[in-house]
């Protein structure tokens, strides 16, 4: 089935998902380095960072930063601008403006300030009938979305205010093409105590410059699990979704209609054919320690045909998904995915844990052309393991990422150390492009604007957006020192 969206449409995705796909970007290999999983190598090429004016990161020369929408700042709509900034995306907006859409992976309990104020005290100012749950009006669910307007050639925001409110720590998400941002709540929380509902569900906010809440409507068919990520494939509208646990699966959602994620479809899980019930962490154990020739890692640009399998009851109550597929559909399993992005014709996957040395790795599937058909069979989709660098001086811990407009995957580290956006080249070598100079926080959200010229990424805690401008063809061209 053929997905058919209007030309403004695509052209609205096309410059969400950065000019790269427009030129047909495609990783075509990987240097012999990181093929061999040799540890100890320098990135490439070493950047020299300078502290940006605001002291919160440091970037390369000639590179300019602008900082805001902190937590506990006033937004528009008479809101606090919510804690814990994460996974974001930006839009074409009007006059050339972007639009901004920000998760915020905030729970009840937490100690951050929310978008009501320390003791919810501006909880007055919206309806409460707009929540998806309000904890009885007692403890309302805090994870949230806001809303931002940003003038990329003046560096300035606008306005920022909050648009959908009531669920749980809204990690990350995914743009679509017919211009939407779905937030995923990385929790799997029952109704209970203070809780009115159960949480794990993907929502769909749109894209809009008028403040004002959405009404949180949880995509229950889209499977209810310890959602981070989804990205959509512009050309049949199929879903694709990450999980952030040690033994994860990647699904797929196929739309009864697409573009129309509320009105339900079917939730499948990969296979890898040939290989039953794969562990693509490439972890060691204590056996494998022992017996060394019972290792058997999935090799770097190694491609694998897959199959998809159906998951039943996916509104899992027992938070089972991922063992129905393991245990009882011989499904892959992977090691924390998170991030994930779409352009050209495949899709780029970060796993926060996998490898060798558990330092991440980043997976590229490539859907077969006749993609959730019953032909797929005769000509499956691939997926093949493109970096595992095994070194924290490479990477480590990928989590959020983008493409940048020169084609480059643009890469949010989460690790225990000094916090790096880390670029990876088509070849598959690494380069660290700016650092979190104000404390080890993770980078989140990374995102180019539609015009390209400015890279967006948040600062979870204490939480702020920060808009990078510079110098971005001489990273194309490798000429910084």
């Amino acid at each position: 089935m053929k997905f058919n969206i209007s030309r403004r449409q695509f052209l609205s995705y096309g410059a969400v998902a950065a000019a790269s796909a427009a030129v047909g970007f495609g990783f075509s290999g990987v240097s012999k380095k990181l093929k061999n999983h040799i540890p100890g190598l320098k990135p490439d090429p070493p950047y020299r960072f300078k502290p940006t004016r605001n002291q919160l990161i440091d970037l390369p020369e000639g590179f300019v930063t602008h900082a805001f929408s902190r937590t506990g700042e006033k937004m528009d709509d008479g809101l606090w601008v919510p804690g814990k900034h994460d996974g974001m995306a930006a839009f074409p907006g009007p006059n050339g403006k972007t639009i901004l859409i920000r998760n915020h992976e905030l729970t009840p309990t937490d100690k951050i300030v929310g978008p009501f104020g320390w003791n919810n005290e501006k909880i007055n100012l919206v309806d409460t009938d707009k929540f998806y749950d309000s904890g009885h009006k007692v403890a309302p669910s805090l994870g949230a979305t806001t809303t931002l307007i940003y003038d990329t050639q003046t560096m300035t925001l606008e306005s920022h205010f909050l648009s959908l409110v009531g669920t749980i720590r809204n990690c990350a998400g995914g743009i679509t093409p017919w211009n939407t941002w779905v937030t995923c709540e990385e929790t799997v929380q029952k109704a209970q105590f203070t809780y009115e509902q159960d949480h794990g569900y993907n929502f769909e906010v749109p894209v809009t410059t008028s403040p004002g809440l959405v009404d949180a409507v949880p995509l229950k068919a889209m499977g209810r699990f310890n959602h981070e990520a989804i990205a959509v494939d512009n050309r049949t509208g199929i879903v694709y979704q990450t999980e952030d646990r040690d033994d994860s699966l990647f699904y797929r959602f196929l739309p009864d209609e697409p573009g129309q994620l509320v009105k339900g479809g079917r939730l499948q899980a990969l296979i890898i054919r040939d290989k039953g019930a794969a562990d693509t962490r490439n972890w060691k154990t204590p056996v494998h320690k022992i017996a060394p020739w019972l290792y058997e890692p999935i090799l770097i640009s190694q491609k694998l045909a897959v199959a998809w399998v159906d998951i039943e009851n996916v509104e899992a109550p027992e938070d089972d998904l991922r063992k129905q597929g393991v245990e009882g559909k011989n499904t892959a399993m992977f090691a924390r995915g998170e991030g994930i992005w779409f352009c050209g014709k495949s899709f780029y996957i970060a796993c926060t844990n996998g490898g060798i040395e558990k330092k991440g790795q980043i997976w590229r599937y490539t859907p077969s052309p006749y993609e959730g058909t019953s032909r797929e069979e005769k000509e499956p989709g691939t997926i093949e393991l493109f970096i595992e660098p095994n070194d924290s001086t490479l990477m480590e811990n990928a989590d959020n990422l983008t493409v940048a407009p020169w084609g480059d995957l643009i890469i949010c580290e989460d690790g225990p150390q000094d916090q790096y956006i880390v670029g990876v080249t088509p070849e598959g070598n690494t380069y660290q492009f700016a650092r979190n100079a104000s404390n080890t926080s993770e980078f989140a959200g990374s995102t180019f604007s539609p015009d390209g010229t400015t890279l967006f990424v948040n600062i979870q805690n204490p939480g702020v957006t920060i808009a990078i401008t510079g110098p971005w063809g001489e990273i194309r061209q490798r000429k910084l020192a």
